[in-house]
């Protein structure tokens, strides 16, 4: 059984061990009785055992630190009936605690868990110390600026095609036949010629 998995558990008795955690409660196993139950977060507060933090006249310390001074200590645990006997064991063991702010019932249930804790042979462990992630450098790479693209210019639409009107040419007509006109006056003026020298030769 792991350390980082204990949580107590408002309103019940002891420690549990986490199984399973749902949107509105968490199942959990007694260290007690090894009875297994679903605890209602609407009912139920859970506090996970390497978190809790205990009131000291400086700053305030992790339950572990208490455990392990408990253990340095070499001495039985009180019986936790007796509140004065309870302070007077703390008083000793660890003087540094506030007792103002640290009441009797606290320090009854720190005995009573040290004890669970023994009983099981779980290992008391402080939480690990959340590692600060260095800040990657990154490198930012201009790129060359794009010159504007010039708008090309609007193609002009090509002019409509004005379409032709055939001129259609009249066809000659069979019968006008100009040539034939010229060779009729030939023939005329050779009619007039002729007579005339007929004339002329008449007079001689």
């Amino acid at each position: 059984m792991e350390y980082s998995k204990l949580v107590a558990v408002t309103g019940l008795p002891g420690l549990y061990e986490l199984i399973s955690s749902k949107n509105d409660g968490a199942v959990v196993r007694s260290l007690d009785d090894n009875s297994t139950k679903f605890a209602s977060s609407r009912i139920h507060n859970f506090s996970h055992l390497e978190s809790i933090e205990v009131y000291t006249t400086g700053d305030n310390v992790n339950l572990a630190e208490i455990f392990f001074a408990i253990e340095k200590a070499g001495v039985a645990v009180p019986d936790t009936k007796d509140n004065g006997i309870v302070k007077k064991f703390f008083e000793k063991v660890y003087p540094e605690l506030d007792f103002e702010r640290v009441y009797p019932s606290d320090l009854k249930k720190m005995v009573k868990w040290f004890e669970v804790l023994k009983k099981h042979n779980i290992e008391i462990k402080l939480p690990e110390p959340v590692k600060e992630e260095e800040p990657e450098e990154v490198v930012i790479k201009e790129e060359p600026k794009e010159k504007p693209k010039k708008k090309e210019k609007a193609e002009k639409p090509a002019p409509k095609e004005v379409a032709k009107k055939e001129t259609k040419s009249r066809p000659e007509k069979a019968d006008e036949k100009k040539p034939a006109k010229k060779t009729a006056k030939k023939k005329e003026e050779t009619k007039e010629e002729k007579t005339k020298k007929k004339t002329a030769k008449k007079k001689k």
